[in-house]
């Protein structure tokens, strides 16, 4: 098998003292090494296929039951990625209209908002904020207190987990209707 692929290969790459006793290096790793069973591309092609069908598949997520620590893991990076481009995307907004004397500033954009904006999307908008907001400030704290080394084992990764949770819900209703 290893010699229809072209896979064998001299010993001399595993004996030092061989490369060194031939004379020179460069021509001893200058040549090419070559199966002496002719194989054609299609045949080669036909023989690795075949063998990647005896290969076990991995294991997907498909087979692991979901954990509270992916749903916040994932919540916290997609919280912050959220956050982070409408922060940037309103810094930028702002610097480029003062560069620009493009006339926006926060007079004009908020009156923009209450003219255009209907209730039920601004409730939504701040609602989301609101939550994203709380949940990626307590995750980013229980991140500090792992961090510090506590409430690392898995009962307690669970416990801060709900203690995030809940203090997002609190927070984050807070933070909504004010």
């Amino acid at each position: 098998m290893l010699l229809q692929l072209g896979l064998n290969r001299s010993a001399t790459f595993l004996r030092p003292t061989a490369l060194f006793r031939s004379g020179s290096l460069t021509r001893q790793l200058a040549k090419r090494y070559q199966s002496a069973v002719k194989t054609t591309y299609n045949e080669e092609v036909q023989i690795l296929r075949a063998q990647r069908g005896n290969r076990p598949i991995s294991p997907h997520l498909t087979i692991y039951q979901p954990q509270m620590t992916w749903y916040l893991s994932s919540l916290h990076r997609i919280s912050g990625v959220i956050l982070g481009v409408g922060f940037y995307a309103l810094t930028i907004a702002f610097g480029v209209s003062t560069l620009f004397g493009l006339g926006l500033n926060t007079e004009n954009l908020t009156a923009w908002y209450k003219q255009k904006i209907p209730t039920w999307m601004d409730w939504t908008a701040k609602a989301g904020v609101a939550y994203l907001f709380a949940f990626h400030i307590a995750n980013g704290l229980r991140h500090l207190v792992w961090d510090l080394g506590k409430e690392v084992s898995n009962p307690g990764v669970i416990k801060t987990g709900w203690a995030v949770l809940a203090f997002a819900a609190v927070a984050g209703t807070s933070f909504l209707f004010k």
